[in-house]
């Protein structure tokens, strides 16, 4: 199903999962993927059980007064840490005339 905004109309994504709590099996909320994927990460949205307005048979109605702006990435490497500094023996550079 699709998820949308009450309070701007944008659509959230579709609802990938569903939280419940483990020995009482209450619902919590719904999960909308972030990011492109299925995967429960950091860029998933938890939307609580109280933000839940309507669910029709197509779309889920939601209100939440903030929503999160979606980041595009450019590369999947852009995020990385830098590579690491060699160790000390390597630490200077030879010169070619070393090698005759």
């Amino acid at each position: 199903m699709e998820a949308v905004n009450l309070s701007d109309g944008k659509r959230l994504g579709k609802v990938c999962d569903i939280v419940f709590t483990y020995p009482e099996g209450k619902v919590q909320g719904i999960v909308v993927p972030g990011a492109k994927g299925f995967r429960f990460g950091k860029a998933d949205l938890f939307i609580d059980l109280k933000c839940v307005k309507k669910i029709g048979v197509d779309v889920v109605l939601v209100d939440i007064k903030a929503a999160p702006k979606s980041e595009k990435k450019r590369g999947r490497w852009e995020d990385a840490p830098p590579p690491p500094p060699p160790p000390p023996e390597y630490g200077s550079r030879r010169d070619y005339g070393e090698y005759e």
